[in-house]
């Protein structure tokens, strides 16, 4: 019963964000269409969510993505060139996009916070649990989670959030989870969360990144959530109120991650990201790896 009750088929993608420490190339193109080698990087979130049954999916926008659109959309000119050219793999590539999943788009308007560009879903999700994934954060295809937390939430009904252990000097860059250990090696409870501690402070090195699983209960609390950091709607916050009341809209736990990932909105990992996915591609991965190993002589 629980299992049922507490299935997910819904993911929201808020893709709203300026990018602005992309800046100038980020001015006319947004920030989750930079390529990492040939795909952009929010074809690789679009990926994971359809990889893991999810296929009904809604991303909140801003101005200036309607990028995002065309790029998920069937462009018939350019497959009609390469079919006549008999380029079937890029064809195929062309295709794959607007074929991944049924996605839809809703403005989020005043710039509020994520959890404000969370609760513009609420219509759209209804009396359904939903994932929520960040389009800055890159989950690599060779170590899936998803289908995890999904499992976690059917069979516990609680809120998941996604936990990573980081740098101590590095926690104040992300919420942070007081947690509870439990009888699974992969699953916490968490008590609390704080974002964006300072590092003195912080209850723990793990941090949450971007991907949960939420009860559609969460949209009454993100309504009744005063702005917090940065004058914005935090999840954080929001999670925050249903550990400590769980009555309300199910507890939450954690799922411990320690697979590759990327942060694409930091210019450092967005290079490292790159280069690792690249590495390991069968048409240029050898050739580059030869390149690294000189350039590296030379440094």
């Amino acid at each position: 019963m629980t299992q049922k009750r507490y299935s997910v088929s819904k993911a929201v993608i808020p893709v709203a964000g300026l990018g602005t420490r992309f800046l100038p190339a980020t001015k006319a193109m947004p920030k989750e269409m930079l390529p990492i080698v040939d795909k952009p990087v929010i074809q690789y979130v679009v990926e994971e969510a359809a990889a893991a049954g999810l296929h009904d999916l809604l991303m909140i926008t801003g101005r200036n993505k309607n990028a995002l659109e065309n790029h998920f959309d069937r462009v018939s000119e350019l497959e009609e060139v390469l079919a006549k050219k008999g380029d079937e793999k890029k064809l195929f590539a062309v295709q794959k996009s607007s074929q991944l999943a049924d996605i839809h788009y809703t403005r989020q308007g005043d710039p509020r916070g994520l959890g404000h560009a969370v609760l513009r879903a609420k219509s759209h999700v209804g009396e359904n649990s939903f994932a929520v994934l960040l389009g800055d954060d890159v989950i690599d295809h060779r170590d899936p989670i998803l289908k995890r937390m999904l499992e976690v939430h059917q069979e516990t009904g609680d809120n998941i959030v996604l936990l990573m252990q980081v740098p101590k000097d590095q926690i104040h860059l992300y919420g942070c989870a007081v947690i509870e250990e439990t009888n699974q090696q992969d699953v916490v409870v968490v008590t609390g969360l704080v974002e964006k501690p300072k590092t003195e402070d912080a209850p723990s090195n793990l941090a949450v990144i971007g991907r949960y699983v939420l009860r559609h209960e969460m949209f009454e609390i993100l309504e009744n959530t005063a702005p917090g950091a940065g004058g914005e709607i935090q999840l954080t916050d929001a999670l925050e109120y249903a550990a400590k009341h769980p009555q309300i809209a199910g507890g939450v736990r954690g799922v411990v991650f320690s697979g590759r990932r990327y942060d694409t909105g930091d210019k450092l990992d967005f290079i490292k990201a790159t280069l690792k996915i690249a590495i390991d591609r069968a048409d240029i991965g050898t050739d580059l790896r030869h390149w690294l190993k000189d350039f590296a002589k030379e440094i």
